[in-house]
């Protein structure tokens, strides 16, 4: 299974939220079935670090994110990636303006894909510190939602016999 998170920039939602599905895979019986990755819809910020906030929320919280850096979101990752989690709307339009409108349903935010809520995940780039709390709250209650699906998925799969 192979998940990408997506944000405008990927810097900031995508990055933590890559850690956090990423740290609660490598604890879960999921661990070693699950690739993460992400990226960001537009170029700005492509090469760079994440944020320096969202590496010190992360870093907080005992996730180390600083060795990520933003890459743009290609045509060929509707291809690539079983699922493509949008942090918002806006995200979520930019991806299947992008991918081949074959991958159109493997496209959806995260937060309703995750099942926490029908909303967005806020983009703290203009905010403070207190932003970047209050997103990764959210990312991670929709780390804990993704690897419960994926195990509810699995467990629900057909057995293959030896």
């Amino acid at each position: 299974m192979r998940l990408l998170v997506v944000c405008l920039g990927n810097i900031c939602r995508s990055p933590m939220a890559e850690g956090l599905i990423r740290a609660r895979i490598e604890a879960s019986p999921l661990r070693g079935r699950v690739d993460v990755d992400s990226a960001g819809t537009g170029d700005w910020h492509v090469g760079q670090p994440p944020d320096r906030r969202a590496i010190s929320t992360a870093r907080r919280h005992g996730i180390e994110i600083g060795g990520q850096r933003a890459r743009e979101l290609v045509a060929a990752d509707g291809e690539r990636f079983d699922w493509l989690l949008c942090a918002d709307g806006d995200n979520l339009d930019a991806v299947r303006r992008r991918i081949d409108p074959s991958c159109h349903p493997r496209a959806e935010r995260l937060l309703v894909w995750a099942g926490i809520a029908a909303a967005d995940v806020p983009d703290p780039y203009t905010g403070d510190e207190r932003a970047f709390e209050r997103v990764w709250a959210l990312l991670d209650a929709a780390a804990d939602g993704v690897v419960a699906r994926l195990l509810a998925e699995s467990a629900a799969a057909p057995r293959r016999s030896p």
